[in-house]
C-alpha cells in the first residue's frame, strides 16, 4: 500500500510542476488537470477516504447547488471508473514499473527557502527587486523570479510585509543539487524618471521602468 501511494505522490508532483510551469496549451491543460482529479480520486479510494464527486472538467459538484439525481449519476460514473482502475492495476501489477522507478530518481525533492530581511542601495526612488536561481556554467535561470517591490524611503512597498518577505523555490531535484555553483541572483529595476538626474518636474516623466543593478 505504501509503495502504491508513493508512487501516486510522486506522480502528482511531476504534474504539479507541468502545471505550474505555465508551459501547456490549453487542451493539454485540461487533460492533465483530469489526470491529476483522477489519481487524488483513485488515492482516496484505496485509502478508504470519502469518494469525491465531480463535473466533466475536474471540479468538485457542490451538494447544496447539484439535485440529488445528478449527484447519484455523478456517484455511479466516479465508482465504476475507480474500479475500472482498480482492474487495470490487478492486471498489470506483476510487471516491473520501470517508468515509475525513473520517475523515483529524478522527481523534484529539495526546496529552497529564502527570508529577505533587508535591501540597502541608494537609489531615492522605487524600485522592483526579482530574485532567481542561476548556473553561472550554463549561463540561464533555473527558477521562477520572486518579486519584491521596494519603496525610495528603504522599506518594502506593502509596509505589512516588513519582515515578512519570505520565499521557497521549490521542485529542485538531484539534478539541481549536482550543479557545479547555483547563485542567488537579485535584478534590481529602479521606478520613475528617464535619467535620475532629471530634477525639473516638467521634464520627466514618472513611473518608467529602468535596470538599475544585479548583484549575485
Amino acid at each position: 500500500r505504501f509503495q502504491q501511494v508513493q508512487s501516486m505522490m510522486y506522480d502528482l508532483m511531476e504534474w504539479r510542476s507541468q502545471l505550474l510551469s505555465g508551459t501547456l496549451p490549453k487542451d493539454e491543460l485540461k487533460e492533465l488537470k483530469q489526470k491529476v482529479t483522477s489519481k487524488i480520486d483513485y488515492g482516496n479510494k484505496i485509502l478508504e477516504l470519502d469518494l469525491i464527486v465531480r463535473d466533466e472538467d475536474g471540479n468538485i459538484l457542490d451538494p447544496d447547488k447539484t439535485n440529488v439525481i445528478s449527484l447519484f449519476h455523478a456517484h455511479e460514473e466516479a465508482t465504476n471508473k475507480i474500479t475500472e482502475r482498480i482492474k487495470e492495476e490487478m492486471q498489470s501489477k506483476d510487471q516491473p514499473d520501470y517508468a515509475s522507478y525513473s520517475r523515483m530518481s529524478s522527481s523534484p525533492t529539495h526546496s529552497l527557502y529564502v527570508f529577505v530581511r533587508n535591501f540597502v542601495c541608494r537609489i531615492g526612488e522605487d524600485a522592483e527587486l526579482f530574485m532567481s536561481l542561476y548556473d553561472p556554467q550554463k549561463l540561464t535561470i533555473i527558477s521562477e523570479n520572486y518579486l519584491v517591490r521596494w519603496g525610495s524611503r528603504g522599506f518594502p512597498k506593502e509596509i505589512d510585509m516588513l519582515n515578512n518577505l519570505k520565499v521557497v523555490f521549490t521542485d529542485l531535484g538531484n539534478k539541481d543539487l549536482s550543479r557545479d555553483k547555483i547563485y542567488l541572483v537579485c535584478q534590481i529595476v529602479r521606478v520613475g524618471r528617464m535619467d535620475l538626474k532629471d530634477s525639473n518636474s516638467k521634464k520627466y516623466t514618472q513611473g518608467l521602468r529602468r535596470p538599475f543593478g544585479v548583484a549575485g
